[in-house]
Order: structure tokens, then sequence, then C-alpha cells
């Protein structure tokens, strides 16, 4: 059996068209003759959506029952068993109610199609998994469902449903997103201008990237290794040298001439990773190509040009931005023509662009010796200048006429053994020695420096070549055992320091701590604008010979060394030492500008959920007062007594709650302000219940009582905590079910008296419960009735100014439970 197609209909948020496209797009296969029903789609009571589903077939939803309420759900079993070629499903990212066959929506559809039946579905980008923490730092609201990026990646084709953010917010004005009670917070929210110009941006993104994948995924099933330019891409490419800045800033500007554009800066990294970069230059222009909003990545290879290629080609590039060589003419002259001829040859048709800068052409040949340590090369001096008189003396002991050839084998033996020892100019300088000790002791006539056979001349240079290539050969192999060693050195001293970050522990401090015992500083201190962040002492490694050394970090920063001095070959991974510091000053400035902003962001977040507030809670009850009043003055309208009393209830009725509600607003004031007014008393918690049930006017069996008969009195405040209690068995007797009475039970335990109002009702996910104490919030209440989102908030506040606690718990069987606990009074109540 063929699997199904998926066709996924994406938006940026809701109310965008998703769900009316997608029953357009249902009528029109309907009416191609294709066989199409709606599966479940969800209207929220929108005329003109729902109006589409009218002459489709809908298979009916199946109910659920979960704790008391029936709910609806898609019916997979019989979309399975009516197997229309079409079934249209809305919400993708939809939680299925408890007990369902799958938890989620999507995993219906999955079934749908692995049974060969097409779906045609919608998704918000915000419930896309990978997106799910970018759009709560957009919008602050956070997303409770979510679906897998694989899920909506495997879909067949993902269409964008797209709506410019201000037509978005005028529809939504209109009252043809959200019921009108709901649009005021909805347009001061989620749905502000700014927030839907970003999901906007965050859905196109995501839909190129997507289109961009399918591309590279098409090009390389049909074996398509020429560019396309369907994006212009930058490729530049990184040696670690100084030219690294000119070459990013010009790819940058070469990606920037075309719209998309896109910045990638690679490394090529030899196989044998011997190479001499310096890490510190390498890591500040990584750190430049992500400003620049590029990408760095990093490949092995064992020739650069060909490696730099085949990375471009893997990404589709389009251009290829190289520096111009630094090494000098004689250096290419000896050879060959450099990378960058390679790379032209090896291109094709990629666009190569050589650029001058400043250190083109200034790396001479490499030095010769320098390789091993000075007492090696002495050594090896004092060997060639020893030995070599005991060789001659040696050999001219066994001389005969024939023995010339294992005469000049010896002598290269010889130089091949001071080339071990002492490098390359001890060698140079035993090779020189032993042949003129060839020439003068063992070619005929001997005693001269004259040579009778040409062939003996000839064999002679041949000797002193071969011994110098030798020499040279063993002191690169040195060299190169030394710079493998250092590396091996260096890059476990990173790696160490990458591992205490990963650890836990500071940057800054891992840093500082791990740069000391590596260089063996006596100490190691970072000031910022004069104060010391952070400081690494040893005072068992001070000498007198110690030097200070004092080092910019970029502005206002610097480090301070004590210790010794660091030889030239320690200033490669200094400098990177000295880059990641930077960055963790950088980093730690940020977050503290962040932490700054924090107390900011939150009175915004909670001056914007006021100014919804009063647009809307204040607003009811005022114009409900106003009517009632300009209904008791109109002198047009004769009313009798009973309707003139039930206006003045009404007028009474709306001003209480005004009242109510401008208290909770003060008094949320002055928690934030720190100034509520505490009168602590010895107080009885029994009292104090009653009384809010009193407040509340319940009725016989409306809440059941279960108080300790013995219970001591409490330190607290009893005016609030009657109001705490009023606030707590209200929400508790609005979501208990209909049968079952909420519960107030007290308790006492160490030192402490426990209060529980007890409901049976949906309850709150452990992950939320600390979000119901966030002032002007409901958790998704809809229930404009019942105030703005401050009673708990309050009530938490109120508790913890009397000294206690206050903490939502499960109820066994399903519920919420709310525990004040305040401690016990020192004397009794009177």
């Amino acid at each position: 059996m063929s699997r199904g197609r998926l066709v996924v209909l994406l938006g940026a948020a809701p109310g965008v068209g998703k769900t009316y496209a997608m029953l357009e797009e249902g009528r029109r296969l309907a009416a191609a003759g294709k066989d199409v029903v709606v599966a479940v789609v969800e209207t929220h009571g929108r005329a003109a959506t729902a109006a589409l589903v009218d002459g489709l077939e809908v298979v009916p939803r199946t109910a659920v029952e979960h704790r008391g309420v029936s709910l609806t759900e898609l019916d997979l079993d019989a979309v399975l068993t009516r197997r229309p070629a079409w079934a249209l499903v809305d919400e993708l990212a939809h939680t299925n109610a408890p007990g369902s066959r799958n938890g989620k929506r999507w995993q219906d559809v999955e079934e749908l199609v692995a049974a060969g039946i097409n779906v045609m579905s919608t998704v918000n980008v915000q419930h896309i998994e990978s997106l799910n923490d970018v759009v709560q730092q957009i919008t602050g609201a956070t997303q409770r469902e979510s679906i897998p990026d694989a899920v909506l990646r495997g879909a067949d084709k993902v269409e964008l449903v797209d709506l410019a953010p201000q037509s978005l917010r005028d529809r939504l004005g209109e009252g043809l997103v959200y019921p009108a009670a709901r649009v005021d917070a909805a347009l001061s929210n989620y749905f502000r201008l700014g927030n839907l110009t970003a999901l906007r941006e965050l859905a196109l993104l995501w839909l190129a990237d997507e289109v961009d994948s399918a591309l590279q995924k098409y090009r390389a099933e049909h074996g398509i290794d020429s560019k396309w330019e369907a994006r212009e891409r930058v490729v530049v490419a990184l040696t670690g040298g100084p030219e690294g800045e000119t070459l990013l800033r010009r790819g940058a500007r070469i990606a920037a001439r075309s719209s998309g554009g896109q910045l990638l800066a690679v490394h090529v990294t030899t196989t044998d990773g011997l190479a001499e970069i310096n890490p510190g230059v390498l890591a500040a222009q990584r750190q430049l190509v992500e400003t620049l909003g590029g990408s760095y990545h990093q490949v092995v290879g064992e020739q650069i040009s060909k490696a730099l290629v085949e990375f471009a080609r893997s990404v589709n590039a389009t251009q290829l931005v190289i520096g111009v060589s630094r090494r000098g003419w004689l250096s290419t002259l000896l050879s060959g023509s450099g990378n960058g001829a390679a790379v032209i040859r090896e291109a094709g048709d990629i666009d190569v662009h050589i650029v001058s800068h400043a250190a083109a052409g200034r790396r001479s040949l490499p030095r010769v010796g320098g390789a091993l340590s000075t007492k090696r090369r002495l050594t090896g001096l004092a060997l060639a200048v020893v030995g070599l008189p005991v060789v001659t003396w040696l050999l001219g002991l066994v001389r005969t006429d024939a023995s010339i050839t294992s005469d000049v084998l010896a002598f290269q033996l010889f130089v091949v053994v001071v080339a071990l020892v002492g490098g390359i100019w001890p060698a140079l300088v035993s090779a020189l020695l032993a042949g003129f000790l060839l020439d003068f002791f063992f070619v005929s006539p001997l005693y001269t420096m004259t040579v009778s056979d040409p062939l003996h001349l000839v064999a002679l240079v041949v000797f002193v070549i071969v011994a110098v290539l030798v020499s040279i050969v063993v002191d690169q192999a040195a060299r190169r055992s030394r710079a493998a060693a250092r590396a091996l050195a260096e890059s476990e001293t990173l790696a160490t320091v990458a591992g205490s970050v990963l650890q836990g522990q500071d940057a800054l401090e891992a840093l500082v701590t791990r740069m000391r015992e590596a260089f063996r500083m006596t100490s190691v201190i970072v000031y910022d604008r004069g104060v010391a962040l952070h400081t690494a002492t040893d005072a068992d490694l001070a000498s007198p010979d110690d030097v200070e050394t004092d080092l910019p970090l970029g502005e206002t920063a610097h480090l301070y060394l004590r210790g010794p001095d660091l030889p030239p070959s320690d200033r490669r991974i200094l400098e990177a030492f000295l880059s990641q510091i930077e960055s963790a000053l950088q980093r730690r400035s940020l977050v503290s500008e962040a932490e700054g902003m924090r107390p900011l962001a939150e009175a915004d977040r909670l001056r914007t959920a006021l100014l919804a507030a009063v647009g809307h809670d204040l607003r009811r009850p005022l114009a409900a007062a106003t009517a009632a009043v300009t209904s008791l003055r109109s002198t047009e309208v004769e009313l009798s007594a009973a309707d003139r009393a039930d206006l003045l209830e009404t007028a009474e009725e709306s001003l209480d709650g005004l009242a109510s509600l401008v208290t909770k607003l003060l008094d949320a004031s002055r928690l934030q302000a720190g100034v509520l007014g505490v009168s602590v008393e010895p107080t009885a918690v029994d009292e104090v219940v009653l009384g809010a049930l009193d407040e509340l006017g319940t009725s016989p069996g409306e809440v059941r009582l279960e108080l300790a008969s013995d219970l001591h009195a409490v330190s607290a405040d009893p005016v609030l905590l009657q109001r705490v209690i009023v606030n707590l068995l209200a929400n508790a007797l609005r979501f208990s079910p209909d049968g079952t009475a909420p519960v107030i039970a007290t308790s006492e335990f160490g030192g402490r008296v426990e209060l529980r109002v007890i409901d049976a009702g949906p309850g709150i996910p452990a992950e939320r419960r600390d979000d119901v104490f966030v002032p002007f919030q409901r958790l998704g209440d809809t229930d404009n009735t019942t105030g703005v989102g401050l009673g708990l908030a309050l009530s938490k506040g109120f508790v913890e100014a009397m000294g206690g606690t206050l903490e939502p718990e499960d109820t066994p069987g399903g519920g919420l439970t709310m525990v004040v606990a305040l401690p016990l009074s020192t004397t009794d109540a009177p």
C-alpha cells in the first residue's frame, strides 16, 4: 500500500487564514471530483470559516470523557474506515484528550498517511519545536503544544499562508479572529505589531531553509555538482593569518550585494595538523564571521586547494574568496605556483576572487635550524669535531685501494648520526668536514686536495649533497615533532578549559586559573574599569626573576601577569587565551545588562497587563453602572418601581465590583512597592474561615469544613488572612465539578498551622504552578467575569507578608490543593 501525501499550510500566527485556505482547497478538490472529507476543523466561532464547511462531508467526532467532562476529538477509526482520497485535519500540533489512542493529532495524521490517505493540515510557526523558545522570547507566551521538526520537514508540501502584520491586526480589530471581549488584550499582548513582524520573519526563514534543504537533496539525488545560483553563497578561505579580516569583510560585501546572500568562512586543517596558525587570530576571525551574520566551518584535507573547492561545491557556493599568498617570490619559485593557482584550476564554474592585502608576499622561506635545543646542537657539533677524526683514524687502519665505497658509506652514516643528534648546522659542518677528510686521506692522490679520477670527484660531490639533504630532512622531522608535541599540549590545555566550563565552572574563572597553571605564572588578574574581576595566584611560584606584563582586553579591561617571561613560542596560545577571556568578559557584560533590564521588562509587562485590564475589566463595570444610572435619570421612559430597583441593584453590583477591582489593583501596587500595611496579631483560624464563608455567602453544604478542634492561634493579620481564604475558596468553588463540594481543612505541624483549600477540579500541570502566581494572567481562563488575574498573586503576597507560605499541591484523585502555612503565635488569640 502506497503512502498518502501530507500537505501542511503554515502560518505565522492565529488568524492568518490557514483553516479558511484549507477549506477552500478542499472545496476545489471536491469540485474536481476528488473524494474529500472534513475529519476535524476548528472554526473558533468564525462564521466565514464555518460557512465553507457546508457542502463538504464531515466525519463526526468521537467523544472522550475526562474527569466528568466530555471532549470531542478526531475519530481516527471512522476516517480509516471511510478511506477518503483527501482528509482535512485542522491544527496539526493539537494535543488529544487523555484516553485517546494517540497523544498528539500529528500522530493521528501519521496513521492516516501510512494508510494511503492524503491529508491536508494546518500549523502555526510557534508550534514548531525548534522555534518554541524563540517564539517565547519574542511574545512572552509559553507554547504548550509543539510538533517535531522532522514531522513537518517530512511533509510532501509545506505552503505558507501569509498575511501582513497590520492586516492581521485589522482583522483582529474587526472581530474576525477572536470575540470582541478578547480583542483588546490580544492586540496589547501577543498580537503586537513587532511580535507579528518577528513571527512572520520566522515563518519565512523556516520555509526558505526548508526550500533550500529540498534543493540540496534534489541536487544530491540527481548527482548535480554544478552551481545553481538560486542564492548567492560566498565562501571565504581563512588561513589563520592576519589577512583573514580583510577577506571576511570583502566576502560580506559581496554577499550583501544580492538579496539573501549567505556568507560562509572555512578553515582547512591539513591531515598532519602541523600547519603553523595563530589560534588567537583564528578565534577573533570566527567571532567576526558571526558578527557579520555568517557561519564558520572547519574541514580537514590533505590538499588545501582540493578540500576548499570540495567544501564550496558541497554548499552550492557561487563565489570563493581567497587571499594573495603571503610567501615571497623566492619561496613561490621553489615550491610551485601555490594554492591560489590550484584553487582556480579546480574551481570550475565557481567564481574565484583573489584579494590582495597588506601581508601579501611578506612570508620568507622557512628559517634553517632552531628546531632543536642549543644543548643538542652543541652536542652534535662536538660529536662532529671529535668523532670525525676518530672515524678517519679507524678507517685508515683498514684502508685498501678497493675500500673507498665502504669509506664513503661509513662517513655518510656518521653524518646521519650527527644530524640526528644536533640538527642541521652540526650536520652541515660534519658533511663538509667529512668531505675534506675523504678527499685528503682516502682519495688518490693521498694527502692532497687533488682528485685524480673524475668519478671520485663526482662521488665526493654527491656525498656532500646527500649529507646536506639528509641533514635538512632530519631537522625538519625534529621541527615537526616538536610542533606536534606543542600542538598536543596546547589542545590539551584548551580542552581542559572547555571541560571546566562544561562542568559548570565560570568561564572567566576557568580561563584565568588554567592560564596561570599553563604558563606557571605567580599571579593572573583580570581588571575591568579598575576593578579586579578575578584573581589566580600561587605564592609558591614566586621568583626574583618574575616580570610584570599588562595586556589590554578590549576597550576597558586589562590582564595583569606576573611570572616568568614568556618565550615567543608561548605567544600563540597566549593570544588564544586573551581572545577567550575577552569573549567571556563580553558575555558577562551582556548578562549583567540583561539582568539590569529584567526589572524594566517586568515593569513593562505588568504595565501592559494593567493597561489591558483597565481597558476591559474596569470598563465593563463602569459601562454597566453608567447605563443603569443613565436609565434611571431618563425622562423619556416610564420606569416601574421594580425596574428602578433592578437598575439600582445593577449599579450597586457594578460599583461594588469596581471597588473590589480597584482595591486589588492598589494592593498589587503596594505589594510591588513593598509598602503594604500588615498588622500581625494572634488570630484564630476557624473564626477567619467562618468570616470568609459569610463574605462569600455560601449556603450550608456548599463547602465542607474539616477544622481541627485543638488548633492554636497563628501570627497573622486577620483581615488579610480572610481575603486570602476568600480568594482561594472562590477559585475552588468555580472549578469544583457539580456535586463535589470543596474542602477547607486545618492541621498543626512543626510549629506551623496549615490551612488547605481542596477542590476536585481540573488541577494545574506541575510545570505551570509557578505561573498561577504571576499577576494579570488566568492560564487560559476565558471567563471575563472573574477579574484580571490578581487573586492568587495577591494571596501569595499577603501570606508571605505575614511570614507564611502559599504552595499548590495535587489533590489525591485529581484537582488542586492550595496550602497556606502560617507560624504559631506565642500568645493565644483573644
